[in-house]
């Protein structure tokens, strides 16, 4: 099935109004009219010229046909999107099967199923507004003690000129406890507004991590790197270690070497289970820019029979 642009058909812009596309019809209908037109393709234009209009005129019908978007072109094949026509309710009398045969496939395939109801017509209908998606940034911390945050968001909706318009809200938006990167919170009848009486649809939210200073995240587990000195590494000891959720004391093992991963269990994000938080020891040398400190790391040199690249046979 082909799709149809009805925008093309009736000669208008997507963002015409209501008095626009009125007056593109009457100029056009006048024209391909089969009984003083004497265009050859004038009856199945006019045709086409009465479907696009029974779309365009109306501003609730307007909306749902735009909902499928601007990126189809008319001739590409067409198949209605899983949840097109959810939520659709049809009304009113007087239209009827046989009238609603004059019209496409495409036309059927996006509003046939409330013409063919007992010979019942359309004059309106209602559909549910479509979700909508925005992301959040978070900083790390609000993952571990939850939080508020002020959202700001800008949608398009249908004005009662019939042009669209951008609408600006915004929403208080309460982070949970134990959120993840990249997880979705769902806020009921927050997304793009229904159409007649339909339901607002629901907004879903994308939450993401500001760069952190310290910290980097995979999952539920958190990873810092800790700068140790030499004789902590090598002789143990126990230093303060920083969290999200605030310092600790963290008892490093006698002969630790630079890398050494140390687990904190269930101190990473929380959650069923918390995710652990991994502390990776970084071995800093101290400067050797004093006499004192020269003639520590020669006495060192002296004293240690230590070669660092024994293992590489050299």
């Amino acid at each position: 099935m082909e799709f149809r642009d009805y925008y093309a058909v009736m000669g208008v812009k997507r963002d015409a109004t209501q008095d626009e596309i009125k007056r593109a019809y009457r100029k056009l209908a006048r024209k391909y009219h089969p009984d003083v037109s004497k265009e050859a393709d004038a009856e199945a234009r006019f045709k086409e010229l009465g479907e696009a209009y029974e779309v365009l005129k109306d501003p609730e019908k307007r909306a749902a046909y735009d909902q499928l978007g601007a990126n189809w072109k008319a001739g590409q094949d067409f198949r209605p999107p899983p949840e097109w026509g959810q939520g659709f309710e049809f009304h009113g009398g007087g239209f009827t099967q046989a009238d609603a045969s004059q019209f496409s496939d495409f036309f059927e395939s996006l509003f046939g199923r409330g013409f063919a109801q007992a010979g019942r017509a359309r004059s309106g209908f209602h559909a549910r507004g479509e979700d909508a998606y925005a992301k959040v940034l978070i900083d790390l911390e609000d993952a571990y003690r939850g939080a508020t945050r002020a959202l700001t968001l800008q949608s398009t909706e249908l004005g009662a000129d019939g042009r669209p318009r951008v609408r600006q809200r915004t929403l208080n938006v309460r982070i949970p406890k134990g959120v993840r990167q990249g997880q979705h919170i769902r806020l009921a009848g927050q997304g793009d507004p229904g159409i007649g009486q339909g339901k607002a649809g629901d907004l879903y939210l994308e939450i993401e991590f500001r760069p952190h200073t310290f910290y980097h995240v995979e999952g539920r587990d958190v990873f810092v790197d800790l700068p140790v000195a030499p004789w902590e590494a090598a002789l143990g000891a126990t230093v303060k270690a920083p969290t999200p959720d605030g310092a600790v004391d963290l008892k490093i093992p006698p002969g630790s070497a630079g890398g050494r991963k140390l687990r904190l269990k269930g101190r990473g994000i929380p959650g069923s289970p918390a995710g652990d938080l991994y502390v990776v020891l970084q071995v800093v040398l101290p400067p050797a820019d004093s006499e004192a400190a020269r003639a520590a790391y020669k006495a060192m040199q002296q004293t240690l029979a230590f070669n660092p690249r024994a293992r590489k046979g050299v």
